[in-house]
């Protein structure tokens, strides 16, 4: 059912523990504002300092561990806050300044990422560090019908686009490149568009930025259109941390809002849950974290920024054939996924008229792999419904020894119940339901939100 998420719990269960595959967070991550690091503008000779340059970036990728990189030049920089290295450091044989910049996931556990440099006519791929046998290549020859000396690269994946691609952008032009075809289709920015060039781009947790020099849009690979939002976006304000402007600095002095976007600590989750696409996600006040992109950095967003008309505090969610279904007060929304989310028509509708059941007392809702049943908890009772029968009808009633919990999810791995900071984890549903006494309490923030405090 969700590929990634299973992998995420990939070591074997015992009697009452489990494997913690997110515990390797970033070096020192505890969410704490104590340990921002800032951009602190000392640099080799000749490097301009990120926070007064005015002209942007040749490139900008993430790299294999999960890190952004920007290209200028002959310098580059890993991270928002850190000095520049030459290119040549990392990547010898480039021999300096390139064009284009972009980040081709792996597939399997057992592969690697692959990075790809363009300069001119040429492409140099890297894998695991290492430039790959042959290269460079010509881009003709890799990406056939993908012009050269090209101002952007970016990649898009199926989840997001109709099938693995590159997106490339030379002048108003935008060349969509199919890995699975090798064929391109061409077209351009519409008219209308505030975008009508890109100087770099980013595919950073399947958001996309169009860098026009300093400047940065946001927009839907598919569409082109520029997200909801002011933009165009100083990038010094979001993707280089620089003292006095850093947005997630700012938003640190809101104890409120930080005490939300600040994962790893102890304030409940209203739920978690993944789709079959295997994006996993941890939901807390109208906001919601990714768990399965955690290597390249963690960021709380808005709920409406992926599901759209979607704002506030959810009571639950779950997942079944394509589709996300969010439980908000007596409101039920449902998403078919895919290439993002889409709100089907006619959605939200009553909870009582879609799925035969009230809101009231409602703590969770899950379902699990292969599965249509849809499991309720109130307190500490335990009801089911079918979903694929038309005339839903709940179950009798069993006992898990919780008297209240925040969220579940079910996975191939068994089913994890969420209470304020702690998880419990259950083989299956019928181990919750004969369970005399909870499971060990084990930490949300550590195994799950990767923190190390």
């Amino acid at each position: 059912m969700r590929p990634v998420l299973e992998a995420l719990f990939l070591c074997c269960i015992l009697t009452f523990g489990i494997s913690y595959p997110m515990r390797n967070g970033h070096g020192r991550d505890t969410g704490h504002l104590a340990h921002f690091e800032f951009y602190n503008g000392s640099e080799p000779t000749g490097a301009p300092n990120r926070c007064e340059d005015e002209e942007g970036f040749d490139a900008v990728t993430m790299d294999q561990n999960g890190v952004m990189n920007f290209f200028k030049e002959n310098f580059l920089w890993k991270g928002g806050s850190s000095a520049a290295v030459f290119v040549n450091e990392s990547y010898p044989e480039v021999g300096g300044q390139i064009d284009d910049a972009f980040r081709i996931k792996k597939k399997k556990a057992e592969e690697h990422d692959r990075i790809f440099l363009l300069k001119e006519n040429k492409v140099w791929i890297y894998t695991n560090g290492q430039l790959e046998a042959d290269c460079p290549k010509l881009i003709a020859d890799v990406f056939p019908g993908v012009p050269d000396d090209l101002d952007a690269a970016v990649e898009c994946h199926k989840e997001t686009c109709q099938a693995e691609s590159v997106i490339f952008f030379k002048d108003n032009d935008i060349f969509v490149y199919d890995s699975s075809t090798n064929k391109v289709k061409q077209k351009s920015w519409p008219k209308n568009s505030p975008i009508q060039f890109c100087t770099a781009a980013l595919n950073w947790m399947e958001r996309h930025y169009c860098f026009q020099g300093i400047d940065f849009y946001r927009f839907d690979p598919v569409t082109e259109e520029v997200a909801p939002g002011t933009y165009p976006k100083d990038a010094r304000d979001y993707f280089i941390q620089c003292k006095g402007r850093h947005h997630g600095y700012e938003a640190a002095k809101n104890a409120t809002l930080w005490s939300i976007k600040n994962r790893c600590n102890s304030r409940p989750y209203d739920d978690f849950t993944s789709d079959d696409n295997g994006r996993v996600y941890a939901f807390r006040t109208g906001w919601y974290f990714r768990l399965d992109i955690h290597r390249d950095g963690w960021h709380a967003w808005p709920l409406s920024h992926t599901w759209k008309g979607l704002h506030g505090v959810i009571t639950t969610a779950f997942n079944w054939e394509n589709k996300m279904y969010f439980i908000k007060d007596s409101l039920v929304y449902i998403y078919r996924s895919g290439q993002g989310y889409r709100l089907i028509e006619g959605y939200p509708k009553p909870l009582q008229e879609e799925l035969g059941i009230t809101s009231e007392g409602l703590d969770a809702v899950f379902t699990c792999p292969h599965s249509s049943q849809l499991y309720i908890i109130r307190g500490n009772k335990m009801r089911s419904l079918d979903l694929q029968l038309e005339q839903k009808t709940l179950s009798e009633e069993t006992s898990i020894p919780h008297a209240h919990i925040d969220g579940a999810m079910c996975t191939a791995k068994g089913v994890f119940l969420f209470e304020a900071g702690n998880y419990y984890h259950y083989q299956d549903t019928n181990v919750l339901s004969t369970a005399s006494e909870a499971s060990t309490p084990h930490s949300i923030a550590k195994d799950f939100m990767a923190c190390n405090n």
